[in-house]
């Protein structure tokens, strides 16, 4: 069991894969070592986890960056512009769009680019903590939900759907 738990977590840590991969391959793979709700939970925790180490390590490989006399010239100050002028939307509407950006699962969103745009934005932490919690919970729920329908067979094993999922299955 604690190997299913590290490759879940695992594959969960790749980028533009996330829980988008690993919960579909913990319950068509990995379903008669784990059921599905730990395959869930050990999935979303790990990209929850995922979320804020990637939004607390933007601050220090920005400040290494700016470092490059390029990039804190030419750059940086675009940036700045960008945030100042954001900001106000940002403060409104920032936890919920980016929860959703984060909870669409689909290629480009996730964690990695919503933790990303998030800190380019000026979204402060405590924002970014509940947009990330909410965002990884939609996406997991679809994912398991979708799955779960996969399996069940409400899902047609002949829909293109289900043939990209049941292609982790074997």
């Amino acid at each position: 069991m604690l190997k299913a738990i590290l490759i879940l977590s695992a594959i969960t840590l790749i980028p533009a894969l996330e829980l988008r991969a690993s919960i579909p391959w913990g319950i068509f793979q990995l379903g008669d070592t784990v059921t599905w709700p730990m395959v869930f939970v050990v999935c979303l925790i790990a990209n929850i986890l995922l979320g804020f180490l990637v939004f607390t390590v933007m601050g220090p490989v920005f400040s290494f960056v700016r470092r490059w006399h390029w990039f804190d010239r030419t750059i940086w100050p675009r940036l700045e512009k960008t945030q100042h002028k954001i900001h106000p939307y940002v403060e409104k509407y920032g936890e919920l769009g980016v929860a959703v950006f984060i909870g669409i699962p689909l290629p480009g969103s996730g964690v990695y680019t919503g933790a990303f745009g998030a800190y380019l934005l000026g979204l402060d932490k405590r924002k970014f903590a509940i947009a990330n919690v909410v965002g990884v919970l939609i996406a997991a729920v679809a994912v398991t939900a979708l799955c779960q329908l996969i399996l069940h067979g409400v899902v047609a094993d002949d829909s293109m759907l289900a043939q990209l999922m049941l292609k982790i299955k074997g």
